[in-house]
């Protein structure tokens, strides 16, 4: 007879098995209830494995190697794990004027804030080390 698994570790399993960058807490929804899947989410954000971007929006992390403070586990950085999290979310968003200047060869002035273009309503915040992905509209 198999042992049954926990949820933290079924939420953990999970999380190993997609490619994404970015998970919604309903994601995991079908593992069981709202309050626990927030529950283990947060013991993995306190483990260093998730980082919380925002209202249920977790993104891969790692521990630094020489703070031992988390950061993103990501070659995309927080922009375009912002950017992963608004797809996720079904906002439609466009890079703003200033990154089409850049990636278009325009423009020589790297963005220095990570920022979008919104289309329609959207009211939460993503941060990441007190950084706020700034939305336009």
């Amino acid at each position: 007879m198999a042992a049954k698994q926990t949820l933290r570790g079924r939420v953990e399993a999970r999380i190993a098995r997609n490619r994404a960058d970015v998970f919604l807490t309903r994601d995991f929804a079908d593992l069981g209830g709202e309050d626990q899947v927030i529950r283990a989410l947060r013991t993995l954000v306190g483990e260093k494995r998730l980082v919380k971007l925002g209202y249920g929006v977790y993104a891969r992390a790692k521990a630094s190697s020489l703070s031992g403070r988390p950061m993103l586990d990501s070659p995309i950085g927080f922009q375009g794990v912002a950017q992963q999290a608004l797809t996720k979310l079904g906002v439609k968003w466009q890079p703003t004027e200033a990154q089409l200047a850049f990636s278009e060869g325009r423009s020589t002035q790297v963005p220095a804030n990570p920022a979008v273009r919104i289309k329609g309503r959207f009211s939460r915040t993503l941060q990441y080390q007190g950084r706020k992905l700034v939305v336009a509209r």
